[in-house]
């Protein structure tokens, strides 16, 4: 089995990675979903401090490839050649799935600051941000847990600060040349 992580900051393009991603065919194990499950059974509101407080929590309990280690049997489970995993935050979690999985590519996703607030104010998640200090604190946190060392172990990078069609026939050219070498 191919597995394609991808990692970026928040509103880099992870989720329309794995849109296009779902439209090939190719199975998506989104990390996030992990977390915001954990967020409802707790009874804590779906908003971003409460997917903070677990994704912390998480980690100081089982390490900080916790949530990577959760979703092993997940990917595993797809029935498919290749799998993408939306939302890797941290080298650990970049450690645990090449450890695991012998054929792991690893992309990162760069898209500037305000470009990634920009797209935020209009996705529409609960847990979304109202301004760009409260993006910086996000991006901090998130790089507390590896983000950045784990964008550096990229073996790909995707540049995402064109239009859309621009990022998603970028995505769909990557995600086809993978897959075809499978």
């Amino acid at each position: 089995m191919k597995v394609i992580g991808i990692v970026g900051m928040p509103g880099s393009g992870k989720g329309e990675f794995s849109a296009v991603s779902a439209e090939l065919g190719i199975p998506v194990v989104v990390m996030g979903d992990v977390i915001r499950e954990e967020v409802k059974k707790e009874g804590l509101p779906p908003v971003d401090a409460s997917m903070g407080i677990v994704a912390r929590q998480l980690r100081e309990q089982y390490g900080m490839a916790a949530i990577a280690h959760v979703c092993i049997p997940v990917i595993e489970s797809q029935n498919s050649q290749v799998v993408l995993i939306d939302g890797i935050r941290g080298d650990a979690e970049v450690k645990e799935f090449a450890e695991h999985f012998s054929d792991f590519i690893l992309i990162a996703i760069d898209s500037p600051l305000e470009t990634r607030f920009d797209r935020l104010k209009v996705r529409g998640r609960s847990d979304d941000l109202k301004n760009i200090s409260e993006l910086n604190t996000r991006d901090e946190r998130e790089s507390s847990f590896g983000l950045r060392e784990a964008m550096g172990l990229a073996t790909m990078r995707v540049q995402n600060t064109g239009t859309l069609d621009e990022y998603r026939c970028t995505v769909r050219s990557t995600l086809e040349q993978i897959a075809g070498a499978s």
